[in-house]
Parts: structure tokens; C-alpha cells; sequence
């Protein structure tokens, strides 16, 4: 359809100029003494039409001429600035690809390559920015070469704010350089060095995801627990790990905060700073008690750590497993030495609820032994013994039944309890 339109454009121009030029009778004159010229108008016309378009020509031809010095080197720019990009390129492919050495190499080419277009006057857009990017790739390869020196001038290098005249690097890239630097500490194991470099993030930044995970690993390495449980606990209320990845990572710093008191004074203060869901793990509320034991603190206050471990053992008794339920059972266990009447009878409610269950008779019979309830502590517990499973609550059975038939002057039965107490330890 274009091409129709053309040729009826073309076939009307040809009419228009047929029609003015034949019956066009117009002549001009020129005086050029001694001489005079007749032309005629269509003769002058096209002679006109045709130095008009020479002297276009000229024009053009001369901006052409005096235009080749700029245009050959806008060439060379060009050609050094895919020079630079493809060595770029180059060294992010060997980097990624494992060949540290040839992507410093690479990374020093893109270097050089921008520094001589820096000399020709040339400036990038993106000039910091790239600076920043060749800087931090062969600082990546310096550090996974060992050469730490070099990694540390390329990056003091990349997080200089560059020449006046030139443009500043996004703040993303200097927060990923100060991002890998933090990492590099990390692999070089200092903690305190990579907490600093944490420290100069914008604070947005430093609760970015990456961010947090960096901080995590490296208060962990420092011995920060406290600090390390609420970057963790950040980290999961953003879902950066698996729920059952984050809760053993939870589970594992709030037992490591409570293992680090030393006084009951220091316990009560650790345990005050975890949280209502940690406080429900059974791991940490049954490491809290024992650490209570351990440290001559208050029983009554173990005891109440572990109640809602206990009611929930109570209520589902499969929901703990057998582990959790032997750690609940010498736990419970360490602090029964005041107990009161009422986890006396939450201990015996629980086990006539359920008769068969081993540990259940093993807790009553122990509860019963320290209130000094001999009969009914010998009959809970040699109940309890053929029907336990666990070696140590096994074994701790045989000693109490072994050492009460002592206090009775029951030698015979106190000698076959102490054979089955040998027996559990090397089953």
C-alpha cells in the first residue's frame, strides 16, 4: 500500500512539472559584459536545483572531514570502554567460576582500562560505580587467594568516594562492599571486625536479611548470645530460615544464654530475657531447671519452669519423646528436694492416670522417697524397675531400692539391687 501511495506521488509530481514546463515560455537574461546570456526559465531552474545540491554536498563533505579527529576518538572511547566491560565480565566469570587468579587479573585489566580512559579525558556515567565493582572482584579473589594485603588496599580502594568530578557509586554498592567485608571477617574469624563493618550500614540496611545473617554469625563467634538470640529472633519473624530451622537456632542460643550464668542472680536475669514462646520449649525449660540445680538456686523456682513441661507431657504423652521425657524425669527429679504437697499430688494424679508408665512410677516413687514415705517409695519403684527402659532412670532405680534396703539391714536384697544396678551400667 506504501509503495502505490509513492508511485501516485510520484506520477502527480511528474503531471505538475510537465505542466508547468511546457508551456512555460519565460526566459531570463544575464549581462556579463561584453557578453549577454539567454536562459530559459526551466534551464535556470535546474541549474539552480543542481548548484543547490553541490553545494549541499560541499557542506557536507567538509563537516565530514573536519569531523573524523572527533569520530576516531569517539572510536578509541568506544572501543576501550567494551574493553573495560569485557573485562568486567571476564572476572566475574572466572570468579564465579573458581579461577581466583585470573579474575584478579581481570579485574586489574578493568582497572587499567578505566584509569586510561579517565587520562583521555573520558568520563562514564557509571565510571565510580564500575571503579567500585573491579575493586571489590579483585579484593573477592585476593581474599580467597589469602592475600590479604591486596584484599585490604582494593578495598580501601572501593569504598573511597572517588574523584569530585566524577558521580558518587549508588549507596547499594558501598553497602554490598561494606556487606563482603563483613563476610570476609567472618571467614577470617573476627567477630569484632565484622561487627564493626555491620555497624557503618545505614540502618535500614543493617535489617536487610543478609545483614541480620552476618550479624548472627558473627555475635555467635564474639560470645554475644543475648545479641545473637535477637538477631535470630528478627530473622525469623522475617521467615529467613525454616520454622524448624529457626527454632533449633532459638532453642540452641537460649540454652547457650542460660549456660552462661554463673550465679543464680545471673540465671533468673538470663531467663528473664527470653521470650514467652522460648520459655515453652522444653529443651530450654528443662536446661533452666538443671542449671538452677546446678547452681544452688531455688528449687521451688525450677519446679515452676518446669510445670508447663510438665502439664504438656501430661496431656499428650507423645508429644515429647522419650529423650525430652527421661531429661523431664532427672530434672524433676534434682528438684524435688523441697517438694511441696502439691506436685506431690500432681505427681501421683498423673500416675494413677496412667499406671504403666515407667517414668511416671519412677517420679512418684522418687517424690515419695524424698518425703520419707519408704513403703510406698520401695513399691513405685520396684514397679517401675523391670518396666524402664533408659539405663540411667534404670540404674538410679536399683541404687534407691539398693540403698533403702541397706537403711532396712536387708543385705540379701540390697546386694541383688546393687547387681541390678551394675547390670544397667554395662547392659
Amino acid at each position: 500500500m506504501r509503495a502505490v501511495l509513492w508511485f501516485l506521488g510520484l506520477f502527480a509530481v511528474a503531471a505538475a512539472v510537465a505542466l508547468f514546463a511546457g508551456n512555460n515560455q519565460g526566459t531570463i537574461t544575464v549581462f556579463w559584459p561584453p557578453w549577454r546570456v539567454d536562459l530559459s526559465l526551466n534551464l535556470t531552474l535546474l541549474l539552480l536545483g543542481a548548484m543547490f545540491v553541490l553545494l549541499h554536498g560541499a557542506l557536507r563533505a567538509l563537516s565530514a572531514l573536519f569531523s573524523l579527529p572527533v569520530q576516531a576518538r569517539q572510536w578509541r572511547t568506544q572501543q576501550k570502554e567494551r574493553a573495560l566491560h569485557g573485562a568486567l565480565l571476564d572476572a566475574m566469570t572466572q570468579l564465579i567460576a573458581g579461577r581466583f587468579s585470573r579474575a584478579r587479573k581481570a579485574a586489574q585489566a578493568a582497572l587499567a582500562q578505566e584509569a586510561a580512559l579517565d587520562h583521555l579525558g573520558t568520563h562514564l556515567p557509571q565510571a565510580h560505580q564500575l571503579r567500585t565493582l573491579a575493586h571489590l572482584m579483585a579484593a573477592e579473589s585476593a581474599q580467597s587467594l589469602q592475600d590479604r594485603r591486596a584484599r585490604d588496599e582494593h578495598l580501601r580502594a572501593a569504598l573511597e568516594t572517588g574523584a569530585p568530578r566524577l558521580p558518587p557509586a549508588s549507596p547499594e554498592t558501598r553497602e554490598g562492599v561494606q556487606l563482603r567485608a563483613a563476610r570476609w571477617a567472618l571467614e577470617d574469624r573476627d567477630a569484632p571486625a565484622a561487627l564493626a563493618r555491620l555497624e557503618e550500614l545505614p540502618q535500614g540496611a543493617q535489617r536487610r536479611t543478609l545483614a541480620l545473617r552476618l550479624h548472627l554469625k558473627a555475635a555467635r563467634q564474639d560470645g554475644r548470645t543475648l545479641e545473637a538470640l535477637e538477631t535470630a529472633r528478627l530473622l525469623a519473624k522475617h521467615r529467613a530460615f525454616p520454622q524448624a530451622a529457626a527454632q533449633s537456632i532459638l532453642r540452641g542460643l537460649a540454652t547457650e544464654l542460660l549456660s552462661g550464668a554463673h550465679d543464680p542472680a545471673q540465671l533468673l536475669n538470663a531467663w528473664s530475657q527470653l521470650d514467652m514462646a522460648e520459655r515453652a520449649m522444653p529443651e530450654v525449660a528443662i536446661h533452666g531447671a538443671q542449671r538452677v540445680v546446678a547452681l544452688h538456686g531455688d528449687l521451688a523456682l525450677a519446679r515452676a519452669w518446669l510445670l508447663p513441661v510438665w502439664e504438656r507431657m501430661v496431656e499428650q504423652p507423645q508429644a515429647l519423646g522419650e529423650t525430652l521425657c527421661v531429661k523431664l524425669a532427672l530434672a524433676l527429679e534434682a528438684a524435688l528436694d523441697t517438694v511441696d504437697g502439691d506436685w506431690l499430688a500432681r505427681i501421683e494424679a498423673a500416675q494413677r492416670n496412667n499406671p504403666r508408665d515407667a517414668q511416671l512410677q519412677y517420679l512418684a516413687g522418687m517424690a515419695c522417697l524424698k518425703r520419707q514415705l519408704w513403703g510406698k517409695a520401695q513399691q513405685l519403684l520396684t514397679q517401675a524397675g523391670p518396666a524402664m527402659h533408659d539405663a540411667q532412670l534404670q540404674r538410679r532405680i536399683w541404687r534407691a531400692l539398693a540403698e533403702m534396703a541397706e537403711a532396712r539391714g536387708d543385705q540379701p536384697q540390697a546386694l541383688a539391687a546393687w547387681k541390678r544396678a551394675a547390670q544397667a551400667d554395662n547392659p
